[in-house]
């Protein structure tokens, strides 16, 4: 009975054993599938590298886990940009309509001059750019185009005229004298050809010390009448006008330099001299 009883222990056991052997197998195959896809990415990756190297490589690039025989897909790293928030206005209808009624309109349909709030004014500029979180750490540096605000006065009221696409040559022309070379990269400095002209700026509604002005009807009047009086004039006579101002503009430079500078100077240039009575 002894020898029975231990016989059936001993198959007892070895079934327990089986079992047991079994239900791990499917956590082992999943461990080696999940070890094989390691290595074959590892090798791809590390081609020329060496062990340690491709680890770390692969580390760096990949978020990776193995976890029940499970494959962690990359994660990418969140970064908060710095954002920027733009006061924008635009013109009431009625000064909009005011001075299309005084400046007319051009070959598109559209108003030859134009009132725009600075912030609202984005123009195409290329070149490089850093972008910087919000402690103000460089996150990248990027050759592209970007819109930004045209006019350094982000918050005053800017008067613009519109000027036609033949002033600015042809499109050959155009991207000969723009583009630049950054970073081994082609970019337009000023952007794409305008195709349908551009609003060029007149100036800047602001008081005698800079400080602002609002779009009121009695401002947005004497615009209108300042626009309709200068159609009036014939262009050789406007330009003449213009040339006149510019060289009056320098003579009163010259002059207040050459003043400055002579207060400036000792008497006789600091040489010893005597007075005679």
């Amino acid at each position: 009975m002894s020898v029975i009883s231990d016989q059936l222990r001993k198959g007892k056991d070895a079934r327990q054993k089986k079992g047991a052997w079994l239900s791990y197998a499917p956590f082992a195959f999943f461990h080696a599938l999940t070890l094989l896809l390691c290595l074959r990415v590892v090798r791809p990756v590390g081609r020329g590298l060496g062990w340690h190297e491709s680890q770390r490589y692969l580390e760096e690039k990949t978020a990776w886990s193995c976890v029940c025989g499970t494959w962690g897909a990359p994660q990418e790293k969140k970064t908060q940009m710095i954002t920027v928030l733009r006061e924008q206005h635009e013109p009431p209808k009625n000064v909009a309509q005011r001075l299309k009624d005084a400046g007319g309109l051009n070959r598109f349909g559209e108003a030859n001059y134009r009132v725009v709030w600075g912030w609202n004014r984005l123009a195409w500029i290329g070149g490089k750019f850093e972008d910087r979180d919000e402690q103000g750490r460089l996150l990248r540096e990027v050759v592209e185009l970007r819109q930004e605000p045209k006019y350094p006065q982000v918050n005053r009221w800017h008067v613009e005229r519109w000027v036609p696409p033949e002033a600015y040559g042809s499109p050959r022309v155009w991207y000969a004298q723009t583009v630049e070379r950054e970073g081994g990269k082609s970019v337009a400095a000023l952007g794409p050809y305008p195709q349908r002209g551009e609003y060029e700026h007149c100036f800047t509604l602001e008081g005698a010390g800079g400080e602002f002005l609002q779009l009121t009807p009695t401002i947005v009047e004497q615009l209108a009448r300042a626009i309709e009086w200068s159609r009036l004039i014939p262009k050789p006579r406007a330009k003449e006008r213009l040339y006149e101002r510019e060289a009056r503009d320098d003579r009163d430079y010259g002059e207040w330099a050459y003043n400055l500078l002579d207060d400036a100077v000792p008497a006789f240039h600091r040489q010893p001299f005597v007075t005679v009575q």
